[in-house]
């Protein structure tokens, strides 16, 4: 069966409008959804007040910086896109209200819907693009970020909203459409720095096309179209969305050298301080043997200022019987200061190169594997009150069900988007998708810190997917006119 319909309806607006008690119906669910975890499961967490603390103080003080026990120290340890949208928000409903933020968070969430679908639709069609609509209405882990004040909810929309207008002007050679493209990859990499791999992903997909070894090109109309015209065409779309996508950090990475004299045109991959001391010995020894969350809460989240449990540590982080010994002093002396000093830290990198020697391939290829496969299919619970170990069922019975329902919810959208990559995988623009999760799953593997909501970013790309193989099983019965 052909994946790919005949388009009667233009955009998503014009199926909304066909199909409206369908997206009337699922848009009140979804929104439900969302204040269901708004109201039991508010996500203010350290990170939150972080953010708050310097949007406060940009509006308040005029300075983007951190208060201390005497005066306001500027930083550059976050990008300015979130504290900008705490800012406005705070500026409207007064400082430190993270409720109103949560609730504008969902009706950005619910736009991310609407791109799922739009996407869905000028991908595959009107009937994919009404499930792409639900499985992101009712996708709960979107809905528990959706009340987490953190950058995930802005990210996700502006990722989605990026390749909509991506995919629109590659079907229309729009240069308008490759504009709207840069500012929305401008907006994400000012939330996150990895954001760049938005830009990055469009600009390799991009130069393959340049490259493509083919005396003509067969868009989506099936017309020969002269390879030079296109070749010039998606040059000037690359240059465009990169200049568009970098010009916001220029003025930030001018404002970092005045303020501190150093080149930092993004954040500290570390968030730390220009004086502050980075454990990079440390970092580097837990790659030798990190491959989960759990390990993450419990290891490498506790340095520094807690104590670490050696009994936490996986019977991979050490190959011999000297090296437990040694891995054990080690924490002991960690563990008597609460800090890694220099020479600690000395003893942890010469550790580390000791077993990358030994074992290579684990570094390089294995663990990195392991831990994007935890990312991608962990339950995604870090923001609820589920035990982290949750595969010892040692929690209240409502947790661990809870933690064993989203597992299955999640495994149940990975493998429906892997389904559907396998049914669309020829299908023109699909290419652009899956290079942007190539490129991110391996960029997180390089990660010493596995958390599963660096995945939310693709889970546009997922939905729209899993919306194609749950279209192929024929699973949700057609309504209306779409």
């Amino acid at each position: 069966m052909q994946i790919l319909q005949k388009r009667y309806i233009a955009n998503v607006a014009e199926l909304v409008r066909r199909n409206l008690r369908f997206f009337l119906l699922f848009t009140a669910a979804a929104l439900l959804l969302r204040l269901l975890f708004i109201f039991r499961f508010p996500g203010v967490v350290t990170d939150s007040f972080v953010y708050g603390d310097i949007a406060k103080n940009w509006l308040q003080h005029g300075i983007y910086g951190l208060s201390g026990p005497d005066e306001i120290s500027p930083t550059y340890i976050r990008l300015p896109g979130y504290p900008a949208f705490l800012a406005f928000i705070f500026a409207i409903v007064g400082i430190e209200h993270y409720r109103a933020v949560l609730f504008a968070q969902m009706f950005v969430d619910l736009a991310t819907c609407f791109l799922c679908a739009d996407i869905a639709l000028r991908l595959l069609g009107p009937r994919f693009a009404k499930i792409a609509f639900v499985l992101a209405g009712l996708c709960p882990f979107l809905a528990n970020y959706s009340a987490a004040a953190l950058t995930e909810t802005l990210e996700i929309f502006f990722s989605a909203l990026a390749f909509d207008l991506a995919i629109r002007a590659l079907q229309r050679n729009s240069i308008r459409d490759w504009t709207g493209c840069g500012i929305a990859c401008a907006a994400a990499i000012l939330l996150r720095p990895d954001g760049a791999l938005l830009v990055l992903s469009l600009d390799l997909y991009l130069l393959v096309k340049i490259l493509l070894p083919t005396a003509s090109l067969v868009e989506r109309t099936g017309i020969p179209i002269p390879r030079g015209p296109s070749v010039l065409r998606n040059f000037q779309a690359a240059t465009l969305v990169t200049f568009i996508a970098v010009a916001p950090l220029v003025p930030w990475a001018i404002r970092n050298w005045h303020v501190f004299h150093r080149l930092q045109p993004l954040a500290p991959r570390y968030a730390n301080e220009e004086d502050e001391f980075l454990p990079m010995g440390f970092n580097r020894w837990v790659k030798t043997w990190i491959a989960d969350y759990a390990s993450t809460e419990e290891i490498y989240w506790a340095v520094p200022g807690s104590e670490i449990d050696g009994t936490k540590l996986p019977s991979r982080s050490f190959d011999s019987p000297r090296q437990e010994t040694e891995t054990a002093a080690l924490i002991n002396d960690y563990n008597q200061e609460l800090h890694i000093s220099p020479d600690v830290d000395k003893r942890y990198n010469a550790l580390a190169t000791q077993r990358i020697r030994s074992r290579p391939l684990r570094y390089y290829f294995n663990l990195p594997l392991l831990r994007v496969l935890d990312m991608w299919l962990r339950p995604r619970t870090e923001m609820l009150p589920c035990d982290t170990r949750w595969w010892e069922f040692n929690d209240d019975v409502q947790w661990s069900v809870l933690a064993v329902g989203f597992g299955i919810i999640n495994l149940g959208y990975f493998a429906c988007a892997l389904t559907g990559w396998l049914y669309a995988r020829r299908l023109p623009l699909i290419g652009l998708l899956a290079l942007f999760v190539v490129l991110r799953s391996v960029f997180l593997g390089t990660l010493e810190n596995p958390e599963p909501r660096y995945t939310l970013e693709m889970y546009p790309v997922a939905i729209v997917l899993a919306a194609c193989a749950v279209g192929k099983m024929r699973t949700i019965p057609k309504t209306g006119q779409g």
